[in-house]
């Protein structure tokens, strides 16, 4: 968001950029040091925070995204006050949401401010939210029980058990609010979308031409991308501790690397690996023979994939296999639970990114020009590593077994693989 409002500023510099921040409901980093730094840098773009709600105890959550559902609906009474209390100083031109906070699309239209959508994931995934109603009506059955492709406008046929996770169960209560979610999307002003045209040109004219909403009129789509902060995300979040797996340490690491020679593998701000699956990824490395950069955060406490609760630093030598980091030293490099990951991508050593599929990250290597290993976690990144395999053709797939896990072989096969693909790229002149 404030990215969209830099660039705002960029084309009208007499705006006023009012963001409205709600306390997520899962552990998350810290955005303070940031919000002071943008604050005291960008005086027009200002912050609200709303006042914290309290979540209902609940044991059959299976899904962190209801949990922000739930913050965001129990916000929308100090939404509808906080944009009351800005109109008396300011004409509000638009109220810009997330798909994630489309409860207070109502608010904006009960004050008569245009809503518009700033949808923060690919063309091709709000494609699928656009038509996602009529495959909802077209059978009774759950995403993870059809076993079938989906045809979608615009995108390639898609595995029924890839859409985005949370609405994989039609039995699930999350899958009912992004239903819900979705249909407001062609009652909005207009969506704005971190994308671009050369990126999804097939997804942006099915939009454009109509065909996800076959009973509607579809709303105008800004597509502003590629939209990447110029410094990385978590600068002034978290830092590490001096020493092993620093930031700096990692980038003179690289620095006295070959060109195109490093696999850096990344898995975002929320993703986690089991520690079995940890020790998996080590001895594939390991029989790889590649050189690597690896960010290794601590194993969930539980069976999830997503960081809701506070990490600690990760222990090293107790997750990895005995020996693993002196017999590797000479041509990989482990870190801690983060590292600088726009700085690390357009590093003249990485040759390639094993990744998440989050569409920050795929942004991000598109723009350093690095090609790509998708090993989706969560959310709709499954969907995200169909497009980047099958539409785009700048990623090698991570194959996992049915229950997600992903065995040593499988990652020695594809880190070969792609360093074989880095070496041959970089010959071309």
């Amino acid at each position: 968001m404030v990215e969209l409002g830099k660039l705002l500023l960029s084309h009208q510099p007499s705006l006023s950029i009012h963001i409205l921040i709600a306390t997520p409901p899962y552990q998350a980093e810290s955005t303070a040091p940031y919000i002071a730094a943008v604050s005291s840098t960008i005086p027009s773009i200002v912050f609200h925070k709303l006042p914290k709600v309290t979540l209902l105890p609940s044991t059959d959550v299976t899904h962190h995204e209801f949990l922000t559902f739930e913050v965001l609906r129990l916000s929308n009474p100090n939404v509808h006050e906080t944009l009351l209390s800005i109109s008396k100083d300011y004409k509000v031109h638009a109220f810009t949401m997330d798909f994630f906070c489309t409860v207070a699309f109502k608010v904006a239209v009960d004050l008569s401010i245009p809503p518009y959508f700033f949808y923060t994931s690919g063309v091709a995934t709000l494609s699928s939210f656009f038509y996602l109603q009529t495959l909802h009506n077209n059978t009774t059955k759950s995403f993870k029980e059809l076993n079938l492709l989906l045809n979608i406008p615009g995108v390639p046929p898609v595995p029924s058990a890839d859409m985005p996770k949370p609405v994989l169960d039609r039995n699930d209560q999350v899958y009912h609010i992004f239903i819900n979610n979705s249909m407001y999307l062609p009652k909005s002003a207009g969506i704005i979308i971190n994308s671009f045209e050369s990126l999804e040109p097939r997804a942006i004219k099915a939009i454009r031409d109509g065909l996800c909403v076959p009973d509607g009129p579809t709303p105008p789509l800004y597509c502003i991308g590629p939209l990447i902060a110029d410094v990385d995300r978590r600068s002034g979040a978290r830092s590490n501790a001096a020493g092993e797996g620093a930031p700096n340490d990692c980038l003179m690491w690289l620095d006295k690397q070959p060109s195109k020679s490093v696999v850096f593998l990344c898995f975002g701000s929320l993703g986690l690996f089991s520690a079995q699956q940890l020790q998996e990824i080590a001895e594939g490395l390991e029989r790889s023979e590649q050189r690597f950069l690896w960010v290794v955060r601590n194993p969930p406490s539980e069976n999830l994939s997503v960081a809701i609760k506070e990490q600690s630093e990760p222990d090293l030598n107790a997750l990895l296999p005995m020996g693993f980091l002196e017999r590797t030293k000479e041509r990989g490099k482990v870190v801690k639970s983060w590292a600088p990951q726009v700085t690390v991508l357009n590093h003249d050593s990485i040759g390639g990114f094993v990744t998440h599929c989050g569409w920050n990250s795929v942004l991000e290597s598109v723009c350093a020009g690095v090609p790509m290993v998708a090993w989706p976690l969560y959310a709709e990144q499954r969907f995200n590593r169909v497009l980047l395999v099958e539409e785009m053709k700048i990623a090698l797939p991570m194959v996992e077994s049915e229950t997600g896990f992903v065995d040593s072989s499988e990652v020695e096969k594809r880190v070969r693989e792609f360093g074989n693909k880095v070496k041959w790229l970089g010959s071309e002149p």
